[in-house]
């Protein structure tokens, strides 16, 4: 994908944060943009900015993406506007409480947000990329995706099915040309935490939101299916992948392991 085609990436969550910081390297890159935010006065704000920077067009889509009419505009965008080559998938949402404090219309609405909205964004856009043979999709997913014992059972839960999704996407569309990447950030300094009801001081310290793009963006310019800025060792990743592949001709047996039948046997 060549950046000096007056190209377009849509943005979710680009009010603040990772998204406004993915906004501003685009930008850079040459890219035009179209913003996805609750918060217009921001968006303008960063809109504004942008163009007076780099000269760019940009686009703003005010949008709460767990509105079902509000989320169809945006689809709408994205599976008729040929410019756009590059989704990002950066919206999300986490509460601070454990999983049985949570309302059932919190968990819904993370769901809603982290999963639903990311899903029928992609769906939107992929069979346009697959016709041209070309485009990219950018999902930010989260390290907690590997960690169940840090006990944000719903976010990670939802960050987890992101890095499922992005994986068998780079697996359905990349022979067709799609490049898909999960970034996977550990703790950021964004937003989300005071949103979640967290008190970022008080936790341990947290990754620079630039230095985090900027991270991810090497990764994408690497065209790595997966991600994980803060992780020294790349080497550890391929591990971790390479033993969920050991098991791959196990998963699928006509018979029980004998591990399990030996237990029946006992039983009885």
């Amino acid at each position: 994908m060549d950046s000096l085609t007056n190209q377009t990436v849509l943005i979710t969550g680009a009010s603040s944060g990772i998204g406004a910081v993915y906004a501003d390297r685009f930008a850079k890159r040459g890219y035009n943009l179209v913003l996805v935010a609750r918060d217009r006065t921001r968006m303008e704000a960063l809109a504004n900015r942008v163009r007076q920077e780099t000269g760019v067009a940009v686009d703003i889509l005010q949008a709460d993406l767990t509105e079902m009419g509000e989320l169809a505009q945006v689809e709408e965008r994205l599976r008729t506007d040929t410019r756009i080559s590059v989704l990002i998938n950066n919206a999300g949402a986490s509460v601070a409480s454990s999983f049985v404090q949570q309302s059932p219309d919190e968990i819904a609405k993370i769901i809603s947000l982290n999963i639903t909205a990311l899903t029928r964004l992609s769906s939107a856009v992929a069979p346009r990329f697959v016709e041209a043979g070309d485009g990219a999709i950018i999902n930010i997913s989260s390290a907690v995706a590997l960690v169940p014992e840090f006990g944000l059972t719903i976010y990670g839960a939802t960050k987890a099915f992101v890095l499922f999704l992005s994986q068998g996407l780079h697996s359905e569309l990349g022979p067709k040309g799609i490049y898909v990447q999960a970034v996977l950030p550990a703790s950021t300094r964004t937003e989300i935490w005071e949103r979640s009801g967290w008190d970022l001081n008080a936790l341990p310290p947290v990754m620079e939101v630039d230095d985090l793009v900027d991270a991810a963006l090497v990764g994408f310019d690497r065209r790595e299916t997966v991600t994980i800025p803060s992780l020294p060792d790349a080497e550890q990743w391929n591990t971790f992948d390479a033993a969920r592949q050991v098991m791959l001709p196990n998963l699928n047996q006509v018979h029980p392991a004998n591990r399990y039948r030996l237990v029946t046997s006992i039983q009885e």
